[in-house]
């Protein structure tokens, strides 16, 4: 008996997936090739079980083209009544030999950025996402951010 190759797919990633118990929320948007500083990637967070709390992590694949250490993001959650929390948040993107972090086998990898610990939801929130990484000594953002490919908010439900 011969298992086709999309079959085998199909398999593999019902078996990653399944044994991800802890994720509640987990999704992707594409940026292209450049994240443009103006563009602003959002979620539209489920409703969640509010007697629980939960992890929170923006989540990034990037290849070689990203040409910094770092990367800056202001990212917001906008509760159901309106107010918006804003936070401006710096992470280590490379090894001191300027390697890329991250997971993966391939140029390119995928980044779990611890964002908040313990959040309580009540309601439906929102989540934006926004690049804001300057280079050094000038003021203006990098207008077209190469080598991010895509960005991601995952939710994780604690133990």
């Amino acid at each position: 008996m011969r298992i086709s190759n999309s079959a085998l797919l199909l398999l593999v990633a019902i078996l990653f997936f399944s044994c991800d118990k802890k994720r509640v929320f987990d999704e992707y948007k594409s940026v292209g090739n450049t994240w443009h500083k103006d563009s602003i990637v959002s979620f539209n967070l489920p409703e969640l079980d509010s007697t629980k709390r939960y992890n929170l992590f923006v989540t990034l694949r990037d290849n070689n083209d990203y040409p910094f250490n770092n990367l800056f993001l202001i990212v917001s959650i906008e509760r159901p009544n309106g107010f918006t929390k804003v936070d401006t948040l710096e992470y280590q993107m490379a090894n001191p030999d300027g390697s890329l972090m991250g997971d993966g086998f391939s140029d390119i990898k995928e980044s779990k950025l611890f964002y908040k610990e313990k959040v309580r939801f009540r309601g439906k929130y929102k989540v934006h996402i926004k690049q804001a990484v300057r280079e050094n000594g000038k003021v203006p953002g990098v207008t077209a951010l190469e080598g991010i490919t895509d960005v991601g908010f995952r939710i994780e439900k604690i133990d």
